[in-house]
């Protein structure tokens, strides 16, 4: 299945790539896949990711240093790098469904790659620049104007694409329901943690994104960034935000629990009913700023059902206040990066639509069309900072500030799903893998 997807796949990128080097005067283009970073004082480096530029080609993780030249109507060639070597293991030749479309021509050092552009005119470089490079004959490096055209059509996804990324759900939501089994055991984070690796055969150098495990109030900090060795001695909430990866492509799904069957649980429950509304306004036609509007109406009015704050949902979002507890966006695009590019380009010649003033960290402002798949991730949290804030100014009054404490120790609540644009009902990757997938035990 993969591989006749993966035909039409490569067709789309020679259209969507012919177009954009005709319009910026190019005849060709090297992507350069990455190479290693050593770290400060030592002889190991960093973990290695492809560029993404790279990997909408070839799904190659193990390609350090290796290259992809691109020229309209000839065949696509990839240089690869094979060092000759005994102490590390050397990258095995690529196989697979996608080589076929490929010309390989091997390297043993990587600074042969230079002699493969030998000839090649008006080539523009695409990728992390290295100052040996610039004798190299390339005329331009990462030029906006083609970064553009070719950032802005990679929202569309192709049909192979789209296979990907629903594979990615399915991974992903093994993890989760092995990591929810491990969490009502009684386990730590790391301990939840190293579950979820198990689950979804990843390392964590594999993982899209570092996860977020977070127990209790931890949950109350956006991107947690610890996993504790420590259980705690009373679990009260779980808040999971992690995904997995096939060919390169990413999901990015997160997950609340509490431990008990009390009020938060309540909110919990709430949060995926408003969630799944907000799923349902993903169209084509549909403003995404409009989505993240109505999000913070929403959670205002379930912060009012819930007796935290004072005022109407209207009054909420027009005072700021609604933003005390959900500060971030309702989601971005999805694909090769978890943050994919363009998310405010709404043009193929770079122009931008910033976010709303009040909304600064929206990341996502363009007219949805079929084939995007975006992330819908509302949140409601009990964050010490702007409650603090919040507080000392005018919004405090509206505050219901005893019932607030009552949830401090739960740190809050997000529900994210990946969600594909179609001609017609929106396609929840996230729920139809959960639905695949058994619970735990």
């Amino acid at each position: 299945m993969l591989s006749s997807l993966f035909d039409d796949h490569i067709r789309i990128q020679r259209r969507r790539t012919d177009a954009a080097l005709a319009a910026c005067g190019f005849e060709a283009l090297a992507i350069y896949a990455g190479g290693p970073h050593m770290r400060f004082l030592d002889d190991q480096p960093y973990p290695f990711q492809p560029n993404p530029h790279f990997k909408l080609w070839a799904p190659l993780a193990d390609a350090e240093d290796c290259w992809i030249i691109y020229r309209p109507a000839r065949p696509l060639r990839l240089i690869f790098l094979q060092p000759l070597d005994y102490w590390h293991q050397p990258p095995a030749m690529p196989q697979g469904h996608w080589t076929g479309h490929f010309d390989f021509e091997v390297i043993r050092t990587r600074t042969q790659a230079k002699d493969h552009f030998a000839g090649i005119r008006h080539c523009a470089f695409i990728g992390e620049w290295r100052m040996e490079f610039a004798a190299w004959g390339f005329t331009a490096v990462n030029p906006d104007d083609l970064l553009d055209r070719l950032h802005y059509p990679r929202a569309i996804k192709t049909a192979y694409e789209l296979e990907c990324l629903r594979r990615a759900s399915l991974r992903a939501a093994c993890g989760h329901r092995a990591a929810e089994a491990r969490f009502r055991a009684g386990g730590s984070e790391y301990d939840i943690h190293i579950s979820y690796l198990q689950a979804t055969a990843h390392t964590d150098s594999e993982l899209p994104y570092p996860n977020i495990v977070a127990l209790n109030g931890n949950a109350s900090i956006l991107h947690y960034q610890n996993q504790e060795r420590q259980r705690p001695a009373s679990l009260h909430s779980f808040l999971l935000d992690a995904g997995a990866q096939v060919h390169g492509y990413a999901a990015d799904v997160t997950r609340t629990y509490s431990g008990q069957q009390d009020d938060f649980a309540q909110l919990i429950d709430s949060m995926h009913v408003l969630q799944r509304a907000l799923c349902a306004q993903v169209r084509a036609g549909a403003d995404y700023t409009d989505i993240h509007l109505d999000m913070h109406l929403r959670i205002a009015g379930l912060l009012r059902e819930a007796d935290l704050i004072s005022v109407s949902a209207t009054q909420a979002v027009e005072s700021g206040l609604s933003s005390v507890f959900i500060p971030h966006g309702a989601g971005h695009l999805l694909g090769l990066q978890v943050h994919d590019v363009a998310g405010l380009q709404i043009s193929a010649e770079g122009r931008r639509k910033p976010p709303p003033d009040a909304h600064p960290y929206l990341r996502l402002t363009r007219i949805l069309e079929p084939g995007f798949v975006v992330t819908i991730e509302p949140g409601l949290y009990f964050i010490e900072l702007l409650l603090k804030e919040a507080r000392a100014g005018a919004r405090g009054r509206d505050i219901n500030w005893p019932r607030v404490e009552q949830f401090r120790s739960f740190g809050g609540i997000r529900i994210e799903d990946n969600i594909a644009c179609t001609t017609g009902e929106p396609e929840n990757l996230t729920r139809q893998a959960f639905e695949a997938t058994p619970a735990a035990h």
